[in-house]
């Protein structure tokens, strides 16, 4: 499919808000925006991120003129193809899973395979970091094997520790923090997802990729 419809409204004085179909043509949209405002040069120059989210993408920046800008961006949305093969535009982190979560024989029966082939399908295929949310160092990752997609848990839980490794339909997970959580829980980390200490402090960041990497208990 060419060209991503779009709806690109200004957000404040310094940002803009471009909201999408759905979620493949958003990180279509954010590869070719995150390449045009790296090559530099008007209206690019000031934007200073760019922040997907499952329908939208914001562009903000202290010297962002609006206008031009979403101008640019119809102009963009208009060549840009929005698929499966959308190239990532980040590095690859390997995230190592004791695989003994409390759900895996539920994701098994929901999923009708085994607990080890629900394993071999979460780390066989790499997972794309689409966006954050609702904690430091949370990411939504997508595009792992679809055999995955399960629902949430009817009742979720009211803690969920830290480093804990999910999936909720289309996406799966890790915890950064103990949360209440509802995702289908499958196995356990000791990757630390968000250090205020480290630049960037977040691990996992939008437009990158992970691949689980199934270690011993």
């Amino acid at each position: 499919m060419s060209g991503v419809p779009v709806q690109v409204l200004p957000a404040g004085e310094h940002a803009v808000l471009v909201e999408a179909p759905g979620l493949a043509e958003v990180l279509a949209l954010a590869v070719a925006v995150r390449a045009a405002v790296a090559r530099g040069g008007a209206p690019w120059s000031g934007v200073t991120d760019v922040v997907p989210a499952a329908r939208t993408l914001l562009l903000v920046g202290d010297r962002l003129d609006p206008a031009p800008v979403a101008d640019a961006v119809r102009t963009l949305a208009a060549v840009v193809h929005a698929d499966a093969s959308t190239p990532t535009d980040g590095d690859l982190v390997e995230v190592p899973v004791r695989y003994d979560g409390p759900d895996l024989d539920d994701v098994a029966r929901l999923t009708g395979l085994t607990a080890g082939e629900v394993v071999a399908a979460h780390t066989g295929t790499p997972w794309r970091v689409a966006f954050g949310g609702f904690a430091p160092g949370f990411a939504y990752l997508v595009g792992g094997d679809p055999r995955l997609r399960v629902p949430r848990r009817d009742t979720p839980r009211p803690s969920v520790p830290a480093g804990s490794v999910g999936l909720a339909g289309e996406f799966s997970g890790v915890y950064p923090r103990a949360s209440p959580g509802g995702w289908r829980l499958v196995g356990t980390t000791d990757v630390v997802l968000w250090d205020a200490e480290r630049e960037p402090p977040a691990l996992l960041r939008p437009g990158g990729l992970v691949r689980f990497v199934a270690v011993d208990g």
